[in-house]
């Protein structure tokens, strides 16, 4: 099994954070992000990495930032660790694959989910009041079903440990003003319909999926990470059957494992056993390799 990297340690660089999955470094007017082989379910960082996670979600990021240029900007700027500030260099072997140089942004306070499916919390929300994120769906939809168009339905950014928070797009509005919601909404969907798109011809649907936006230089970029498995849900599309959970390529499946334990989703998370960390690997490994072959 490739080894894995959990941490980052790089002196003569400025460590400025640790996400759930990304160390992040300062430049003068950049940022290094290095992607690590943490994963969290339920906003818990998980005791155990799964080995190559981050040059995955690297290589997905990119190929995606890449098919989005002509709709969005993003904050890559190189992912040649040759490219990258002089300081770099000793950590070549470190950052080759797993890490992104990129402009500085200011992040919106928000999380941008499209939903193209009912999954999820937005399935239980649905089953509750017929809603989700305060939209009105239609009557009599099932577990996994085809929405008519893909909805918006945006989330707070808690902190680390915390669950993120459904809000409207009302509650959007009051974060960051009617102009700056109407823009991420129709970026964000318009983003989703073109991967959704291109997945199908790969085999795969790309049920929901959550995208962050900044500010800079005065304009909307994407920014973190796009449409990989941390951040989406992909279905086999040869298997997909509504009415159900499906099996998938993505997180879902450590979660419904952490589902299966008498685990209160908060930290500490459970010792993961290796047959999940080894299936959760092949599964991110299936996606990058249908999606971007």
């Amino acid at each position: 099994m490739t080894a894995s990297l959990i941490s980052t340690s790089m002196p003569g660089l400025s460590l400025i954070g640790r996400g759930k999955v990304r160390d992040i470094y300062a430049f003068e007017s950049q940022l290094l992000i290095v992607a690590t082989d943490r994963i969290s379910a339920f906003d818990v960082i998980m005791p155990n990495p799964i080995p190559g996670k981050g040059r995955i979600l690297t290589q997905m990021s990119a190929f995606w930032f890449g098919q989005m240029e002509d709709i969005i900007g993003n904050h890559i700027i190189s992912v040649n660790p040759d490219d990258y500030p002089e300081a770099c260099r000793p950590y070549r072997d470190i950052l080759t694959g797993r890490s992104m140089l990129v402009k500085k942004a200011q992040p919106l306070p928000v999380e941008c989910i499209v939903r193209g499916y009912l999954s999820g919390s937005g399935w239980k929300d649905y089953l509750r009041d017929g809603t989700v994120s305060g939209i009105r769906l239609p009557a009599g939809l099932k577990e996994s079903s085809r929405l008519p168009e893909p909805i918006f339905t945006p989330s707070t950014k808690a902190p680390e440990g915390e669950h993120d928070m459904a809000i409207t797009k009302a509650e959007t509005e009051n974060l960051i003003g009617a102009e700056l919601t109407a823009k991420i909404m129709t970026t964000s969907i318009a983003v989703y319909n073109r991967a959704a798109a291109l997945a199908l011809t790969r085999g795969i649907i790309i049920a929901d999926t959550k995208m962050e936006f900044g500010i800079s230089d005065g304009n909307l970029i994407i920014i973190d990470e796009l449409l990989t498995p941390d951040s989406s849900r992909f279905w086999p599309q040869d298997a997909y059957e509504e009415g159900k959970g499906q099996s998938s390529f993505d997180k879902q499946f450590l979660r419904d494992y952490l589902l299966s334990l008498a685990w209160d989703q908060r930290p500490p998370a459970p010792d993961l056993p290796d047959d999940i960390i080894s299936k959760t690997s092949e599964k991110y490994e299936e996606a990058l390799r249908r999606l971007t072959a």
